[in-house]
């Protein structure tokens, strides 16, 4: 069974402005990297916040490293929103799950 990764992003809305107007945190799947951060610098850039701190560099490092890539925005000292970026592995390789085998009788 082949193994893959995927990588994950996920917007959690933070700061006081959350407690006002509940949002769910939106979470979307990429098979690519370079497809991902691309989609968070676009959106990020149609709605007027800084994308420098997204960048791929900054992203395959700290996944490397991490495994998992933090980035809040705020403005005014306030915090709106958090990109979060980790890798999720499909086909994961089986285990036994910590079961033994089973014991037979010895005649």
């Amino acid at each position: 069974m082949r193994q893959s990764i995927i990588y994950e992003v996920t917007i959690n809305y933070i700061g006081s402005l959350s407690e006002v107007r509940k949002r769910e945190p939106f979470v979307v799947y990429f098979s690519n990297l370079k497809r991902a951060i691309e989609c968070v610098q676009t959106n990020l850039a149609v709605n007027g916040w800084e994308q420098k701190r997204v960048n791929y560099t900054a992203v395959y490092r700290t996944l490397k490293v991490k495994n998992k890539f933090v980035c809040d925005f705020d403005a005014m000292k306030v915090k709106f929103f958090q990109v979060i970026i980790t890798t999720k592995t499909l086909n994961p390789l089986l285990t036994t799950l910590g079961i033994d085998e089973y014991p037979t009788i010895k005649k």
